[in-house]
């Protein structure tokens, strides 16, 4: 009699793995993002905002499900933003290169306390922010680009941890 091996090519993880990779990508792309805003001095556009918020969305489904709070659901959190960030990276990064048309507006992050001069000479200041342009570039893909590609990571990290169960 023949033993049948069940082929296995991606070994499953726990889910508590699973939570804290995906938790620990968030985090690190998020800061990373951060650091080029207020360290590096790049200031991000409109959909370089929106890009964040499926990250912070990852790691408070991850904090919740480490502190075991429905974990299986948290997973299923944490795929479906990171399925978010791929789709709103890979949308960004084809306007930065051309392959389609994006948002006509420009973005800048004004703050009003009642002064309009101060205001007028905040807005004349404040450098403008295209979606269409690469700020930064790494082997020639934008942030954008790197945000869709690692925040495949997230996916994989949750649907890796799921399948254990």
């Amino acid at each position: 009699m023949v033993n049948k091996i069940k082929p296995t090519f991606i070994p499953p993880i726990s889910q508590r793995l699973g939570l804290s990779i995906a938790g620990g990508i968030s985090t690190t792309l998020l800061g990373g993002a951060l650091l080029f805003e207020y360290v590096g001095g790049l200031a991000p556009c409109s959909l370089c905002i929106w890009q964040r918020w499926p990250h912070l969305a990852v790691m408070v489904a991850a904090f919740i499900g480490l502190r075991g709070v429905m974990p299986r659901g948290m997973l299923w959190l944490t795929f479906i933003a990171g399925s978010i960030s791929v789709a709103l990276g890979g949308y960004h990064a084809g306007i930065e290169y051309g392959l389609w048309a994006g948002p006509t507006g420009c973005s800048a992050n004004l703050l009003y306390d009642g002064d309009i001069k101060a205001l007028t000479q905040q807005l004349l200041n404040t450098p403008l922010v295209r979606c269409d342009e690469v700020q930064w570039s790494l082997f020639g893909l934008s942030m954008a680009g790197w945000n869709a590609l690692i925040s495949l990571d997230i996916i994989a990290a949750a649907l890796i941890s799921m399948r254990r169960n």
